[in-house]
């Protein structure tokens, strides 16, 4: 069953970055120091910030992120909090190394999805792309968690440079034991948004070619499937998560984005003051989701707009949709 995963208008999505250390050099990282900090922040602002977010909703979700989040001695506290203060979902992205012993300091009542990151079907192409060894790290972890009963995900980050081999990676996720799979599609920012030669976007026929295939063989696994709409037709609705929805990026820094395609630039809508999100003045990323263009997202047009493509009266052929709008195949056996 394949569904259109609208943003959720009643809860509140915490991606929060309880640090930005990280033990790889990931080729696409999309982590800016200049922009997000490189400090850890210490469990009392964690748990302060944590609280605040989850005032008036009765239904937050927390992502624990990085850099590599199971870095921070502390993240087994941080969830813990999480847990104590009724957030509906607590979810850790990782890259598979599982530092200071994780799994053994919170269990799987703790936790609701451990969400491992590949990068290729090859170890070549990975670690190639995520640093030498991180293939065989990652796939030990996946296993390890498995066994111990924590709920797993997948994700696989698509760029030019990996998408000849993620068809390749339905056979590889079918012995792993996770239940979802996530495909992503490469942000410019971070290193990504660097000075390269060779083009790392899709192109749009690429993308529609191999993209829907894949995660419907994932999905026959009995495996759910996840990927972003990225592309719209003209009579196709373009909505903003940034007006609809509650999604907070936040960074160890005190910056708090609600548009992650922003993260380069001092565009936030919001900094942390005295552990409280205080809005920021000037012009920032909330004064372009009013905004209204024929190419669909504003800010993909200004910061990424090789997405797009025009005719040759300088109408766009289609439209970028909201990088926060998915399309699921449920897993079915």
């Amino acid at each position: 069953m394949k569904k259109t995963v609208s943003f959720s208008k009643n809860s509140t999505n915490l991606f929060f970055h309880i640090l930005t250390r990280c033990n790889l050099t990931c080729r696409h990282c999309y982590i800016n120091i200049e922009q997000h900090g490189s400090n850890t922040l210490p469990i009392r602002t964690i748990e302060s910030w944590l609280r605040v977010f989850a005032e008036g909703t009765r239904a937050a979700n927390v992502i624990f992120l990085g850099g590599e989040p199971t870095l921070h001695p502390e993240l087994p506290a941080a969830i813990q909090k999480a847990r104590h203060i009724g957030f509906n979902s607590i979810t850790i992205d990782t890259n598979g190394y599982l530092f200071n012993d994780i799994l053994s300091k919170v269990g799987p009542d703790d936790v609701d999805y451990f969400n491992f990151s590949l990068d290729g079907a090859t170890k070549n192409l990975n670690d190639a792309i995520r640093g030498p060894g991180s293939y065989d790290r990652c796939v030990e972890g996946i296993r390890k968690a498995v066994s111990m009963g924590f709920a797993t995900s997948l994700i696989y980050t698509v760029s030019n440079d990996n998408i000849h081999e993620l068809p390749d990676m339905v056979p590889v996720i079918a012995g792993l034991g996770i239940e979802r799979f996530f495909i992503q599609v490469i942000g410019i920012r971070g290193k990504s948004a660097g000075d390269r030669p060779e083009k790392l976007q899709v192109l749009r026929s690429d993308w529609i070619r191999i993209i829907p295939g894949v995660a419907q063989k994932v999905a026959e696994l009995g495996i759910t499937a996840t990927y972003p709409k990225v592309f719209l037709n003209h009579d196709e609705p373009f909505e903003c998560a940034g007006r609809v929805a509650q999604n907070y990026f936040i960074f160890p820094n005190g910056r708090v984005y609600r548009c992650p395609l922003c993260e380069d630039f001092p565009l936030h809508s919001l900094v942390m003051k005295k552990n409280r999100p205080v809005k920021t003045g000037g012009i920032n990323e909330s004064h372009l989701f009013e905004l209204s263009i024929p190419e669909g997202c504003v800010i993909n047009k200004i910061v990424q707009p090789e997405n797009l493509s025009y005719d040759s009266d300088g109408i766009p052929k289609y439209k970028i949709a909201c990088c926060m709008l998915k399309e699921e195949i449920s897993g079915r056996r």
